[in-house]
């Protein structure tokens, strides 16, 4: 049982799914069941395996959501018995519980898999972002080229995007083969949730694209959520070095940091 749980626990981090673990840690006097037994709790509260089902149970996985929703591990305490504040069990025993919480990596989706986004991949991976590769070229898309990337979505671009569930997790990079490429891959994220969407291009190129989205009639506050033309100030005209730009504007939005100098604090 031990094992099927830890699989169905491995499948969903893999998947880069949130999930928690719920381990009994210590089990005094009358429980439902002993030291070491194991669930796993999913974000919409359904579980795998028991620690033993009943008012316990249920309290432990709604401890379990909400250190899902908090992202944060901890351990808590039961009182199985029916004195003010416990869970008003007839067990009389008490139980500890440590719900171990597993939290999606933070997605780099690389929309183009040209020089720069190469550069932005190999970085990325040593940031330990989730790797995805958008392209309609084999040959610009693949295990050669990109070794270690976690997914490869090779196909039609547009409809590729449209499909992906792209969620607050999600930073998204366009750096397709051209400007039309770049203006079809925006259009269709341009309304999602996701916590960064930037385009690589000149002004010119950008104020463009950005034109032809207001004649569509996508508002002024969804099309200023873009950053474009993507990156910081750090010069620079290598892939290398444009990587790196990108990856430090990523960083900043998804730290919430500030752009000083640190001597300037």
């Amino acid at each position: 049982m031990e094992y099927k749980l830890l699989d169905v626990l491995r499948e969903e981090v893999k998947e880069n799914r949130k999930a928690a673990l719920v381990t009994v840690t210590k089990a005094m006097g009358s429980t439902p069941r002993k030291t070491g037994s194991m669930m796993v709790v999913f974000q919409n509260g359904r579980t795998y395996g028991t620690i033993g089902g009943g008012k316990f149970e249920i309290a432990a996985i709604h401890a379990a959501v909400k250190s899902l929703e908090e992202g944060k591990s901890g351990s808590f305490h039961f009182q199985l018995n029916d004195e003010v504040g416990s869970l008003q069990m007839q067990c009389g025993g008490e139980a500890d519980v440590f719900i171990k919480v597993f939290v999606p990596n933070h997605k780099l989706m690389l929309v183009g898999g040209g020089h720069i986004a190469l550069s932005l991949y190999e970085l990325g991976k040593k940031l330990g972002f989730f790797t995805v590769v958008f392209e309609d070229r084999e040959e610009y898309a693949n295990k050669a080229r990109f070794p270690d990337v976690d997914e490869i979505q090779l196909g039609n671009i547009e409809e590729k995007l449209q499909n992906y569930p792209i969620d607050e997790t999600c930073y998204i990079v366009i750096v397709t083969r051209g400007h039309q490429a770049d203006e079809s891959a925006l259009k269709s994220v341009i309304h999602s949730n996701a916590a960064y969407i930037g385009m690589i291009g000149s002004k010119n190129k950008t104020a463009y694209i950005l034109d032809n989205l207001r004649k569509e009639g996508i508002p002024q506050d969804t099309i200023d959520k873009l950053y474009a033309p993507i990156g910081l100030g750090l010069g620079g005209e290598t892939p290398e070095e444009i990587a790196l730009s990108i990856l430090a504007e990523i960083l900043l939005v998804k730290n919430n940091g500030r752009f000083i100098h640190m001597k300037d604090k």
